[in-house]
């Protein structure tokens, strides 16, 4: 069903507000001049490794160690993404490698 103008434009209307209050109430409710609470620092140090491995699992959680090919290309490269972040501690060439690496894998080899 199709929205009308009006429709439309309420729609993104309350879209761009929500993005703006989200980007701003950070700034409003901590401001420079004041200390950030203790539990709002302990959040921002915690929950990056937090997310980080809930999608490590999220990606790894329907692999089949019973059926072919055993989870070797998740495996394999899940290890090029560890040797690379290890090796040059960069991000973004190891995630970018280690879905290379699967692609490939499952694309031609799997």
């Amino acid at each position: 069903m199709p929205f009308t103008i009006g429709e439309s434009v309420l729609f993104f209307g309350i879209i761009s507000l929500t993005t703006i209050v989200i980007r701003f109430l950070p700034f409003i409710l901590f401001p420079e001049n004041k200390k950030t609470p203790g539990y709002i620092a302990y959040l921002g140090r915690v929950l990056p490794y937090t997310i980080i491995g809930m999608l490590v699992i999220y990606c790894l959680k329907d692999i089949s160690f019973t059926a072919s090919p055993f989870g070797l290309p998740e495996l394999i490269s899940a290890a090029v993404i560890i040797v690379l972040h290890l090796w040059k501690n960069h991000t973004f060439l190891s995630i970018g490698a280690g879905t290379i690496m699967y692609m490939l894998l499952v694309q031609f080899i799997f």
